[in-house]
């Protein structure tokens, strides 16, 4: 199999990881639409919502995505969270390993239909992930 969420998942590509549990992993995304700009993904390798076993998968990371929510609200801290979530490549999806983006949000900021990449957010991914583990990997 040839993804790169179970390659990083197995350990054979690095991540910034923030949260890993018995069915989930969250790590920072490395382009990132705002600082804190992390992907909850299931171990288990699904493709995306329409797949066998999606339902599972999606309920799978409901503590994840909480634990992870909260996360960013505290630590950065983030005014808000937003959860986007693409299929297939008409709908946006580039890694077709299921996922949830959750984007932190302040207060003013701007809209999420601009998609343009944060450079800043990019070269700060050390300090973020050092914020967001405690200084644990």
């Amino acid at each position: 199999m040839d993804c790169v969420f179970c390659s990083i998942i197995a350990g054979q590509l690095p991540a910034r990881f923030v949260h890993q549990d018995d069915r989930a992993v969250a790590f920072l995304d490395i382009n990132p639409l705002r600082r804190g700009h992390t992907l909850v993904v299931p171990r288990l390798h699904v493709v995306d919502l329409t797949s066998d076993g999606a339902a599972e998968a999606v309920a799978s990371l409901a503590p994840a995505l909480q634990a992870v929510s909260r996360l960013l609200i505290e630590r950065l801290p983030a005014d808000g969270i937003s959860l986007l979530q693409a299929n297939r490549a008409a709908g946006g999806q580039e890694v077709f390993h299921l996922h949830f983006h959750l984007v932190p949000r302040w207060s003013g900021d701007r809209p999420l239909n601009d998609w343009t990449k944060d450079p800043e957010a990019g070269t700060a991914l050390d300090a973020i992930h050092l914020q967001l583990s405690g200084g644990t990997s």
